[in-house]
């Protein structure tokens, strides 16, 4: 019934194929051409002008340097530069807003694969372990590369607590960067529980988020549940929370989760911080 983690999260941040194919061996291209000693060269004659050009082909390359995690490894101790490199293209990405690798037709079938799964799950404590676990792959696809690193029933308080999920927040931009950087909210990591309940949710679950709330830990939190009786009234309690000091909810239910995972397998992914911030905006602007 559940989509494995490894199918459904959003590529890494550091995409070892990519660091491979197009830093490591553009270094090793450009080496190669450099000392013109090992064999790998090829020279290449243009007929028509009688030119010669000195190439290194990167299936030679691979053939003589396979990809493993040894041998990356070894090259980036070896070669700093070049992962600073890397670190530093994925940083203008995210920065630009640029799509990703994973930006594909295979991440459009995740999400609708993740919708479908979520709306197979029955409503009820018997299966709240299935939808547990598939929120973590949710809210793992959902978020990258801003929420990183889901940790399932993180304990707190010496085990006398549990968090459903808690994400890391290694967001450089977005709405995951505003919130501690201009709202001045602290969320260094960010805890989510999860509710597959058949009745309404209401200000029990809501206290027991915001009890998860610290200082070090983080003030913003994610409550997923299957449905909302009333919608307004939840959105209102949690504007209750966010006066009162005692940290920032957002709501997300079936319909919430569905949205934005249609967004992405309509090719919109771009589009998804600003729902966020619309979900934001709805607890923090009264």
């Amino acid at each position: 019934m559940l989509v494995p983690k490894s199918i459904v999260r959003f590529n890494p941040a550091y995409e070892h194929g990519e660091y491979y194919q197009h830093f490591v061996l553009n270094y090793l291209q450009a080496e190669e051409l450099r000392r013109n000693a090992s064999g790998l060269v090829r020279v290449i004659v243009n007929q028509r002008t009688q030119t010669e050009r000195r190439v290194v082909l990167k299936k030679d390359l691979a053939e003589r340097y396979p990809k493993s995690k040894q041998f990356l490894y070894e090259f980036s101790r070896d070669h700093p530069e070049v992962l600073r490199q890397y670190r530093a293209e994925l940083e203008r990405r995210e920065q630009a807003g640029l799509p990703s690798d994973a930006d594909t037709e295979d991440e459009r079938a995740i999400a609708e694969a993740l919708v479908a799964v979520l709306q197979q799950i029955p409503v009820g404590n018997a299966d709240a372990n299935a939808f547990h676990n598939l929120m973590i792959g949710v809210v793992e696809f959902l978020f990258y590369p801003s929420l990183l690193h889901p940790r399932k029933e993180q304990e707190i308080h010496e085990g006398r607590k549990r968090i459903d999920i808690v994400m890391e927040n290694s967001a450089r931009s977005g709405v995951f960067f505003d919130l501690p950087n201009v709202r001045q909210m602290p969320c260094a990591y960010v805890p989510i529980e999860c509710k597959n309940y058949g009745r309404e949710v209401g200000n029990p679950e809501l206290d027991q988020l915001a009890g998860r709330f610290s200082v070090n830990r983080g003030k913003v939190g994610l409550l997923f549940c299957r449905s909302f009786e009333d919608r307004a009234l939840f959105v209102q309690r949690c504007r209750d929370t966010f006066r009162d000091d005692r940290g920032l909810v957002m709501p997300f239910d079936d319909n919430t989760s569905t949205h934005l995972l249609g967004m992405i397998a309509g090719g919109d992914r771009g589009s998804l911080d600003r729902e966020l911030r619309l979900l934001v905006s709805e607890i923090c602007i009264d």
